[in-house]
């Protein structure tokens, strides 16, 4: 295993939770743990958690004596702390408190109620020395008292209470109350001259003393380095990356590390392992104590946010990443429904989820090469994207299908379609046929034709490949060859329309309008109301369709979307002239506005076409230099944004930040289409992002500012992490196994590249590779094309 030593100032993220991999979680009183290299009241080395949010604060530290010195502030170390080894329970730290005195700590939560420490001493001097240790124990609670020693079964332990946690902090060796100012358990140390010695110590916590200590002496009087072993056999699995820029090889590992954290699972709602989006001190804490109160970064996870994840931890990950996709699978109902977002208390996201699912099954493939799997789930994907299909979801029978909502696209603060915030126009989203649906049923559908080939099936080959047909069609229909841009077209007359305004005016009655239009219009209604009572609006819209018939549409209360004392409304039906409008329901001071729907704003999901290999090459090459490598519309300084234009009370995170799931896949169209070079810089672009924040702020972000590369959002999300898999796919490097490996294409990369796995190690160059497997075998490659490289045995 990699031996590290990043201090402060190098990238970090020390967060330390339970590993569902080794055993279950607790969903519902999970308790998640930081490590601090310093700071805090008094600054200290300490690991520390709120229990989510039910503690102010729990911090625990160690305090060194020798002599008349004391000292805790890392700053005034004799060496500072390195961190030598992470997993996603586990941390080595390493660092000299006083001269000649070399300590190691290690950090490990074994469980979801405990986490457990070793101190291990050597006297790197020629005299024996006098020492004393302090293990702090520092509660600041929210209801309850601060630790104090306490004894149960008679050992002296701490004790504390807050909002109904009983925690208690314990150590082996015949510890002592501590003199210090703080609460703390002591050991006096005797070291002689080149002398090692060692010490445990675990803090538990669950709804008694007794239970608390019994938890906390289990855990720490095991075979500890047999476990700490089993440990870094597990996490041997991860990808080790030596990229030639040390800040991105610590990036890449944190990623993974923080991505194995996510994992929480599995309960009885789903069968296996599932994962929260942001696994930090102040989560894990459930008040209805079944999960069911948890917001949207704990109530499941989405397939774009199921992809993105794969990514990160495949090869080595694919027996959890294939949990997964069953757990959707799971829920499908008897009409090929599968639910957007499920999560481990029975959450559901009562939407359909997006279509990304096959190409998430294909990629467990890819690495495993398991035909089973695809026999397994081919049935259920070939019943799901069918039912995208279906007229709910299809409401025109085009063959197009529209979103039901925006947040099936993986982008829910949209500025056309977010019905959530007030600076949004708030239009209806399935009167919309978007260029990202249209491309990820498309890549879906020539998918799943690879599947049905690859398993000798025929049952849907028939309408898949008619839909891809139709979606290939119907896409060529949204191309904006002025902009080079896909574009949203609407649903019935399959034009992008401008929003111009058509009328304003105030309260309820007849607005005159008798105007006749080119093209034909939907319209879209904002209310602004003046006061807080309560209406009932209705609206009534006479005029004249698409052939020439005069008609009244009514729309009642139902269609309108309120917030915050705004509502938006979009028309069901388009319209050559309108002859008046009629409002009811409204107070005499509220203020109409009437456009026809603005579908112009461009966004990074209009860019997905490039992804599911779609384009011409003519067309893919003025998509990638006019558009996305353009500096004046997607080509920041820091990647891709969601959007290009923003209105000042927007906030950052919605336009002017990169999405690192979209980015990562607008990375993978450009290698589909042999834009090495291009992936290249943006995924430069994206790491000195990533980078700057795990510098300054200890953490991954979950967005980042396309401008200014700031880290937004929460801290440690799925969705900010290092984007391993879209790096190794621009380096051209897929592992199979530890015994095979696919090469494809050049190092686009400024230095040489080595890539280790399971003992195979990967060296890339500019203009060839070397392969070497674990047992010495060597091979060398000189071809860009894709080849094969797998070890030869014996027979």
């Amino acid at each position: 295993m990699r031996e590290w030593n990043l201090k402060k100032g190098d990238p970090l993220s020390l967060s330390l939770a339970s590993d569902a991999r080794l055993g279950s979680t607790d969903y519902v009183n999970d308790h998640i743990w930081t490590l601090a290299l310093g700071g805090g009241d008094p600054p200290a080395l300490a690991v520390l958690t709120t229990y989510g949010l039910r503690a102010r604060s729990m911090r625990l530290f160690l305090r060194f004596h020798e002599d008349e010195h004391s000292i805790m502030d890392p700053d005034e170390f004799n060496q500072p702390p390195a961190i030598r080894r992470f997993y996603p329970n586990y941390l080595l730290v390493h660092f000299a408190p006083f001269p000649e005195l070399d300590v190691r700590c290690e950090y490990w939560v074994p469980q979801s109620h405990v986490i457990c420490g070793r101190v291990k001493i050597t006297n790197l001097g020629k005299r024996a020395r006098n020492l004393r240790i302090e293990l702090v124990s520092q509660l600041n609670p929210n209801e309850g008292y601060i630790m104090a020693p306490i004894e149960v079964d008679n050992v002296l332990v701490l004790g504390g209470q807050t909002a109904g946690l009983n925690p208690v902090t314990f150590m082996t060796g015949g510890a002592v109350l501590g003199a210090g100012p703080f609460p703390s358990l002591a050991i006096d140390v005797q070291s002689g001259p080149s002398a090692e010695s060692g010490y445990y110590w675990s803090h538990a916590t669950l709804g008694d003393h007794e239970s608390s200590f019994a938890l906390a002496r289990a855990s720490v009087v095991g075979p500890w380095q047999a476990e700490i072993a089993r440990l870094e056999l597990l996490n041997s699995g991860s990808v080790e990356i030596h990229s030639g820029d040390s800040d991105w090889d610590a990036a890449f590992a944190l990623a993974q590390k923080v991505a194995y954290s996510l994992f929480i699972g599995p309960t009885k709602h789903l069968p296996n392992n599932s994962i929260a989006l942001v696994r930090q001190p102040d989560n894990g804490f459930s008040i209805r104590g079944d999960g069911s109160d948890y917001n949207h970064l704990w109530n499941g996870q989405t397939p774009l946010e199921c992809y993105y994840l794969s990514s990160l931890i495949l090869p080595a990950g694919v027996d959890i990443i294939k949990g997964m996709l069953l757990n959707f699978i799971a829920t499908q109902l008897e009409d090929g429904t599968i639910d957007w977002k499920p999560g481990l208390a029975g959450q559901r996201g009562r939407l359909l989820a997006t279509p990304l699912l096959v190409s998430l099954a294909w990629r467990i493939f890819q690495v495993s090469e398991d035909v089973s799997i695809i026999n397994h789930v081919y049935p259920a994907l070939l019943k799901f994207l069918l039912a995208w299909f279906r007229k709910e979801h299809d409401r025109d029978i085009d063959g197009v299908p529209e979103w039901d909502h925006p947040v099936q696209a993986g982008f829910e603060d949209h500025p056309t379609f977010s019905h959530a915030h007030d600076w949004a126009l708030g239009i209806n989203i399935s009167t919309v046929e978007s260029p990202a649906l249209t491309a990820f049923l498309y890549k879906e559908c020539c998918t799943l034709l690879k599947m049905a080939e690859l398993i000798s099936r025929s049952e849907g080959v028939t309408e898949l490949k008619a839909y891809s047909n139709r979606l290939r069609s119907a896409l060529d229909a949204a191309w904006d060859p002025q902009g080079r841009i896909y574009r949203y077209i609407d649903r019935d007359s399959h034009l992008c329309s401008r929003g111009e305004m058509i009328v304003q005016s105030k309260g309820a009655g007849v607005i005159p309008i008798q105007r006749s239009f080119d093209k034909p219009v939907r319209l879209h209604v904002r209310i602004d109301a003046q006061s807080e009572m309560t209406r009932h609006p209705r609206l009534f819209i006479h005029g004249a369709g698409i052939s020439g018939q005069h008609r009244v549409e009514q729309l009642t209360e139902t269609h309108f979307r309120w917030l915050l004392g705004s509502a938006n409304l979009t028309g069901e039906r388009l319209y050559t002239r309108i002859d008046h409008l009629e409002f009811q329901g409204l107070e005499v001071d509220d203020r109409i506005s009437v456009f026809g729907t603005d579908l112009r704003e461009l966004d990074q999901t209009l860019l997905l076409p490039l992804w599911a290999e779609m384009l011409t090459t003519d067309r893919a090459e003025s998509l990638t230099h006019r558009t996305i490598t353009r500096s004046k519309s997607f080509w920041r300084a820091y990647g891709l944004p969601g959007c290009l234009r923003k209105k000042a009370s927007m906030p950052a995170e919605v336009c002017e930040s990169i999405h690192l799931p979209w980015n990562h896949l607008i990375g993978e169209g450009l290698l589909a289409y042999g834009y090495r070079t291009e992936a290249a810089e943006l995924l430069s672009r994206i790491m000195s992002a990533v980078i700057g924040c795990l510098k300054t702020e200890q953490c991954f972000r979950q967005y980042y500012h396309a401008g200014t590369g700031q880290g937004l959002g929460e801290r440690n999300a799925l969705t900010g992490l290092a984007p391993v898999g879209l790096f190794l796919e621009t380096l051209g490097v897929r592992f199979i196994s530890p015994h095979k490996v696919i090469l494809q294409g050049f190092n686009p990369f400024p230095w040489p590249v080595t890539v280790k796995y399971r003992g195979s190690t990967v060296l890339r160059h500019k203009d060839k590779t070397t392969v070497v497997f674990s047992d010495g075998q060597t091979v060398q490659v000189t071809d860009p094309a894709p080849t094969i490289v797998v070890l030869e045995t014996g027979q």
